[in-house]
């Protein structure tokens, strides 16, 4: 069958694309050991010879069993231990191996559920505008992303990051699909209509798996109460998946509505590209005039700023000097807000202030343990300061949170693998869709460059600076925040065998 896919535990094998995933995470595995997996998969629990496998491997060669024994070996150390906690290898004494593991085949179309995590799990589906006025749809999705936020910070609960729930805006699936698809148990989904200082809200919980409505509500209030809906339905949601409110601390909530809707539109823009980066901060500029006191635009304009010396290629003062200052401003109106406050450690490791940066990092945590955006920006630092394992750790947290994330997620992913020279990983995550044609391709090119494919490396570097034209090894090596000199090094080599500018 056309991308025939074998899955067993956290893995996913696709032979035919010579691709393994785990929890949806590419892992690097060579040729000969996806070959040796692919016969396993076919086969699960049935003793293979040692001839079934070297045939399956090297088909038609003649190479020596310790060959096979090294990639069984390997294939060991890869896999790690079954959930079990035996081998998922097993050796048969003078015969061959079996591979213990209970195999579901599936087709290529088709993508295995996530599991449940341990505790209640839920998805905010994009809030429908039944205004008839396409300018309410930032009303509707300002009322969505804010309810996500707020569930977000409610630690016995796990959910879903903006990002995945908004793949499925405007899109006509049932929800046990939609649930299977983001790994969680409940959704909520509703509609909004903003007209003449009034608002109406309808918003229903279902129990995905059983198909059950567990709460519903209709609400009717004038506009100027609308956070205060927003807390109630929050309430109600906690109540009826916790049985018992926990409140969480309070939150800085914007005074102004255009200014929460200048908001909602500019942070789906803030890091597309440098052209939809300067009509964001343009409208955060006006966000925060109109709203000086409000938390969360200070926040987003501070990563304007920083994105734009880090990877638009702007000057790097006064725009790193005014990132501080926002994101500083940000942390002091809103202290209870958990982006505000990794937006802060971001830049504050950019700045050498590592403890201070571990600290807010800590504190984002603390605050909200469902903040995707706060996991993939600790795996970035976490990786430069040589703790590559632990930030590859993150960024797998991250995908969980968030299986449809925007674009630098697979950047950083990518990175992390680079750093584990896991470089065929890191390449098949560059080159998704996703993060292919973004800054990404350094990382690419230098991972193609570690794996001998030079050719490949070059051309990835000459498209690499068509963008980013004024880009130099040196330049970069000192303005990222490494705290490992050997991961530094390791970073430069790729850069230098890529042919990437000194």
């Amino acid at each position: 069958m056309q991308g025939l896919r074998f899955a067993f535990g956290p893995f996913v094998l696709n032979a035919e694309a010579g691709t393994l995933l785990r929890q949806e995470i590419p892992v690097a595995v060579g040729h000969r050991g996806l070959l040796l997996l692919a016969a396993f998969a076919r086969r699960p629990n049935e003793v293979l010879t040692k001839s079934d496998l070297m045939e399956a491997a090297w088909p038609g060669a003649v190479v020596e069993e310790g060959n096979l024994t090294v990639q069984i070996a390997l294939l060991r150390k890869l896999l790690g231990p079954a959930p079990d906690g035996h081998e998922w290898i097993a050796t048969v004494p003078r015969v061959g191996y079996r591979f213990i593991a209970e195999v579901e085949t599936i087709g290529g179309l088709q993508k295995r559920p996530l599991s449940l995590p341990g505790k209640p799990s839920i998805a905010v589906l994009p809030f429908a505008n039944v205004s008839n006025e396409p300018e309410q749809e930032s009303f509707a999705d300002g009322l969505t992303e804010d309810l996500i936020t707020d569930l977000s910070r409610i630690s016995g609960l796990f959910v879903i990051a903006r990002n995945s729930a908004f793949a499925y805006k405007g899109k006509a699936m049932d929800v046990r699909g939609i649930a299977q698809d983001l790994g969680v148990r409940y959704l909520l989904e509703g509609s909004a209509r903003r007209a003449a200082g009034r608002v109406r809200i309808n918003a229903q919980l279902v129990d995905a798996v059983s198909g059950d409505h567990l709460w519903a509500e209709r609400f009717d209030r004038s506009l100027e109460d609308i956070f205060a809906v927003q807390d109630e339905v929050t309430g109600k949601i906690v109540e009826a998946l916790l049985g018992r409110l926990r409140a969480p601390p309070p939150r800085n909530r914007p005074k102004n509505l255009e200014a929460h809707d200048l908001c909602v539109r500019a942070r789906k823009l803030i890091d597309d590209s440098p052209q939809t980066a300067r009509e964001a901060h343009l409208m955060l500029t006006r966000a925060v005039s109109l709203d000086p006191e409000y938390a969360e635009a200070y926040r987003w304009l501070a990563m304007n700023h920083w994105m734009g010396w880090v990877h638009w290629g702007e000057p790097m003062e006064p725009t790193r000097s005014l990132a501080m200052e926002l994101a500083r401003k940000a942390v002091a109106l809103d202290p209870n807000d958990a982006g505000c406050r990794w937006v802060l450690a971001n830049l504050l490791a950019y700045e050498r202030s590592f403890a201070e940066a571990d600290a807010e990092f800590a504190k984002a945590i603390e605050l909200d343990p469902n903040e995707a955006d706060t996991w993939a920006t600790l795996s970035d630092i976490s990786v430069l300061a040589g703790r590559v394992e632990e930030g590859l750790e993150h960024i797998r947290k991250a995908f969980r949170l968030n299986p449809f994330p925007a674009s630098w997620y697979y950047l950083t992913l990518g990175q992390a693998q680079y750093a584990a020279g896991e470089y065929e990983a890191a390449v098949e995550t560059l080159r998704r869709d996703e993060t292919y044609r973004t800054s990404s391709r350094r990382f690419l090119a230098a991972s193609l460059a570690q794996l001998g494919r030079l050719d490949e490396a070059r051309a990835e570097v000459e498209l690499f600076l068509v963008s980013n034209p004024h880009f130099t090894i040196r330049h970069w090596a000192t303005t990222e925040p490494f705290r490992d000199a050997a991961t530094l090094e390791h970073f430069v080599d790729g850069y230098r065998k890529a042919g990437l500018p000194e």
